[in-house]
């Protein structure tokens, strides 16, 4: 069941944010999708901010994955951009499973590290640009029923 969600201003992204982090457990998957400038970071911060984090959120882009963890974040979080990946193999080469084992991932640009979306656990959100507003179109995967935004 895919779902457009209008964005007309970084409070709506934030909102949003919110509503994810609510419902956001151990293993899934948050596969952010869009150009350059579409608001991936943006709604990635706004979940970890929800999840409890009250620090910086700096952006993976060059660290590729970042990680948080409990009592700062109600569950252990990482934060991954994969947008530098050559290819699906640099992300085992990084060990991107012993990151995720009992943690939520936030994956920024998921397609350069295999992509997510053949995982029942998997939340894919594409963001587009619609002027100075964006939009975000929402595909659950099947653990995602019943408690997608």
């Amino acid at each position: 069941m895919t779902r457009t969600i209008d964005l007309p201003d970084e409070a709506a992204t934030r909102a949003l944010g919110q509503r994810i982090a609510a419902v956001l457990r151990a293993d899934d998957v948050v596969a952010l999708t869009g150009g350059l400038g579409a608001g991936k970071t943006t709604l990635a911060r706004a979940i970890i901010a929800a999840a409890g984090h009250l620090g910086e959120v700096p952006s993976p882009t060059f660290t590729i994955v970042e990680t948080y963890d409990p009592p700062n974040v109600r569950l252990p979080l990482v934060h991954a951009d994969f947008y530098r990946l050559r290819s699906p193999d640099e992300a085992a080469e990084i060990g991107l499973d012993d990151y995720r084992t009992g943690a939520a991932l936030i994956a920024e640009w998921p397609d350069h590290a295999g992509g997510f979306t053949h995982e029942p656990a998997c939340l894919s959100i594409r963001l587009e640009t619609v002027g100075e507003a964006r939009r975000a179109i929402v595909e659950p995967g099947a653990d995602w029923h019943g408690r997608a935004p």
